[in-house]
């Protein structure tokens, strides 16, 4: 078994099929050695776990396991797009949109679900630069939409090719 799959297993964590887009996008697209995720929801079998606006109908902690949700989510796109995830190099960027009441601005907190999922399944690796935006409206009343990109090893370089040096 792989390590970060090892390591999710010990967490109690079996990740679902990866959610199949819900308009016309790619789930995840590869730019050099960067992956870009598309915004992910917290659907567990098909169904919104939550639905609402933190502050509102619903409170930071429902919103906090409601990130955490979309960030195993995230993790099982990146799984079916990669084959393994002991391929991530690091998690780079979070980019989070909580559905917000009118006057709610504890979105830091919400999507801190999902940022100690990834530092509790990656380590140092998890740690990534961040940002929490207030929605007025999500798409479906999902409470949390959350984009990722991830930095990967190259193909090569775990069994230590580094390709060709020659000088012609």
């Amino acid at each position: 078994m792989a390590r970060i799959e090892k390591r999710l297993a010990e967490m109690g964590i079996t990740l679902p099929p990866a959610p199949k887009p819900a308009a016309i996008y790619q789930p995840a697209k590869r730019v050099g050695n960067l992956v870009y995720l598309s915004g992910q929801d917290c659907r567990v079998d098909g169904v919104l776990k939550y639905k609402g606006k933190i502050g509102s109908d619903l409170t930071v902690e429902q919103g906090y396991d409601a990130a955490r949700q979309t960030g195993i989510n995230c993790l099982a796109v990146l799984k079916e797009f990669l084959g393994d995830l002991d391929r991530v190099k690091q998690i780079v960027k979070v980019l989070a949109f909580v559905n917000s009441a009118d006057g709610f601005a504890e979105q830091p907190y919400v999507i801190n679900g999902c940022s100690e999922l990834f530092v509790e399944v990656f380590g140092e690796k998890g740690k990534h630069a961040r940002s929490a935006i207030s929605s007025n409206e999500l798409p479906f009343h999902t409470p949390v939409e959350i984009e990722v990109i991830v930095e990967i090893e190259d193909e090569f370089s775990k069994d230590g090719y580094h390709g060709c040096s020659y000088l012609w």
